[in-house]
């Protein structure tokens, strides 16, 4: 029975917007039918393996483009997986499953940045209707009967038809039924033209009818004979020096479902223990869901050029999620199953190789092509962090990779990596030093960052939430340790003379009762109050010991919902002896006016640092009575 069924929100709007922002580049639709003509071929070769009646005596996969003039239409099919009613429905009915708002408002009929999104969606099947007011999928998966075949019709406005249908043969035809303004395409020249641009590198053999011969007397005749019109060859198997950079390029747009050319890539074989090729590359924008934990894509495995599984946690670590691309092993058991994978050596000694390929890809642009380096920075750099922590064994390469915003800036660029920062450190400096914050100006204005000003030593302002994840796996580089400001006692090292030593003993000694009415008047809000010489302009600060977790990392977990689990661990309240305000409270002899401006201190500190009051009206009465009482 004919079903009639409604896309998923919003779809209409999106459909309108990709058929009216895309013309530029119109040619595209044939490349993502054939790319996805091309994965469908090679996911039966994969069920193929454990379940050969699939084949059902055709085991020669192909995809044939056909073009019909008379009735304007172009036809892609291929005899790969195909799809069941239910299968057609949820792949074909359910456009930019992440379909935000936000998605929407960035479609703004720029060309190029439409196309990129598209790709990056997952909903290049619906470029068709660029060049058609009407689509027709026709399909079968591979191991039903001819009985249970099924039909998918849209006009591409926002509704689409399912029908059951006879099909005598597995695999899916789509079929356009072209535009009137669209009639170029029915060309057998144009066709070849996109096809041997676009698709020259899918592996699959793609078949057209044979262009037609001629007579004597110059007429044309026609032949039903099809021929392979592409190269048929994976790529990543030629030569370097067979391949231009433009097949690299349009081979990263088959693999990755893009739109844009790649940034970068690494190409090479493995021989020795086991025996295995790669074909990586980095994309200029990130995916739309870089920041999902659970990546649904990621670099394809091939065994002897049978694709086996796209699963970007067996083949890359989640900090390089973002990698696309294939890798070809010769070792693997061509009956290897996901189960098996999950526990293969052999993968994991590939994934190790790979992962240190693209690492030294990454080296490289950062040496030689520092403005390519930088553009990827800026999408895949917080992503690339997370590694620091997660991969033990190329730690320090990782943190060589980092970038960060430091004092030896005016602004918020991340520029500065840690060789740069050793390189500019102080006579007598030991330490490298950094602070975390909500933002960069919470971080610029720190008061922790006063005596270091004053001394004019460098301090990195780590202001990404992925920071604290990587201060707390990387202890060290370089043999310099890393020291947040904003923990523990100060402890300048070599750089504080003897002088300074003694000075600060000695203000500690001087400081004693003012540091016992702030205690006092405090109770157990904070650990301790001790006076120090890290201030030259602010009354006080807070400080945590050096072995407890930052309160920004702390503050960060709150809004998570998991501030609970935490243990909570009192600052120290760190103050400056010789600010009129401390010595406001030295000299108040009226007790509550004294209690009031410990608290007013103690809350300035706290809100300096990005936290936040436990009672703000309390601190609003507060300050105005203080105001009032000295004006008085």
């Amino acid at each position: 029975m004919k079903q009639t069924h409604a896309f998923q929100t919003e779809v209409k709007q999106l459909l309108q917007l990709m058929i009216h922002s895309l013309y530029s580049n119109k040619e595209i639709f044939l490349r993502e039918l054939i790319s996805n003509a091309a994965d469908a071929c090679d996911k039966l070769r994969f069920e193929a393996l454990n379940n050969n009646a699939l084949l059902d005596d055709d085991g020669e996969l192909k995809i044939t483009v056909t073009a019909n003039a008379e009735a304007k239409t172009i036809t892609v099919s291929d005899n790969g997986i195909g799809m069941s009613e239910a299968e057609v429905i949820e792949h074909l009915g359910t456009i930019a499953k992440s379909g935000t708002k936000a998605f929407f408002e960035q479609l703004t009929g720029d060309a190029q940045k439409d196309a990129h999104l598209i790709g990056q969606f997952g909903v290049g099947f619906y470029s068709a209707f660029i060049v058609a007011d009407k689509v027709t999928v026709e399909s079968r998966r591979a191991g039903l009967p001819e009985s249970q075949g099924v039909r998918w019709m849209s006009a591409g406005d926002g509704e689409f038809t399912v029908e059951p249908m006879d099909k005598a043969t597995r695999g899916t035809d789509v079929i356009l039924h072209l535009k009137d303004d669209q009639a170029d395409l029915l060309s057998d020249w144009t066709l070849r033209r996109i096809v041997t641009t676009y698709s020259d590198h899918i592996s699959v053999p793609i078949l057209m009818k044979k262009a037609p011969e001629y007579d004597d007397e110059g007429n044309p005749k026609p032949s039903d004979e099809l021929e392979v019109v592409n190269r048929a060859q994976a790529l990543w198997t030629l030569p370097k020096n067979d391949i231009s950079e433009a097949q690299y390029q349009e081979f990263y747009k088959h693999v990755a479902h893009d739109f844009e050319d790649a940034l970068a890539w690494t190409h090479f074989k493995v021989e020795g223990r086991q025996d295995y090729t790669g074909l990586l590359y980095i994309p200029k924008r990130a995916p739309y869901d870089l920041y999902e934990r659970d990546p649904k894509h990621g670099v394809k495995l091939y065994v002897k050029r049978v694709f086996i599984m796209d699963d970007a946690k067996k083949l890359m670590p989640l900090y390089l999620r973002w990698v696309r691309g294939v890798i070809d092993s010769s070792d693997l058991p061509l009956n290897v199953s996901r189960e098996i994978l999950q526990e293969s050596r052999d993968l994991d000694a590939i994934r190790s190789g790979s992962v240190k390929k693209v690492l030294a890809l990454l080296e490289d642009l950062q040496k030689n092509q520092p403005e390519k380096y930088t553009e990827f920075w800026n999408v895949f750099g917080n992503a690339l962090k997370e590694g620091v922590g997660e991969d033990m064994a190329n730690k320090d390469k990782i943190a060589a990779l980092c970038r960060f915003a430091s004092t030896h800036n005016d602004n918020d660029v991340q520029n500065v990596t840690l060789a740069d920062y050793i390189g500019r450190m102080k006579a007598g400096q030991e330490k490298i030093y950094y602070i975390t914050a909500d933002s960069y100006a919470a971080a610029k204005n720190s008061p922790h960052l006063e005596v270091f000003a004053k001394k004019g030593v460098e301090v990195l302002l780590l202001t990404d939430r992925v920071d604290e994840w990587v201060v707390g796996s990387l202890f060290e580089f370089d043999g310099k340790a890393l020291a947040s400001v904003a923990k523990g006692a100060l402890d300048l090292g070599g750089m504080a003379d003897e002088a300074e030593k003694a000075e600060q003993a000695k203000v500690e000694e001087a400081s004693k009762d003012v540091a016992a009415a702030i205690q006092t008047a405090l109770g157990d809000k904070v650990a301790a109050v001790r006076a120090t010489t890290r201030l030259t302009e602010s009354p006080a600060c807070l400080v945590v010991g050096e072995h407890d977790m930052s309160q920004h990392m702390l503050r960060m977990l709150e809004a998570a919902g998991a501030g609970e689990q935490i243990p909570h661990s009192k600052p120290t309240l760190e103050i400056n002896p010789e600010h009129l305000l401390i010595q406001k409270i030295a000299a108040e002899a009226n007790e509550a006016q004294r209690n009031d401006l410990a608290e007013l201190v103690y809350e300035q500190a706290l809100l300096a640092e990005g936290g936040k009051l436990e009672n703000p009206a309390a601190f609003v009465k507060r300050m105005n009575g203080l105001l009032l009482a000295l004006n008085g």
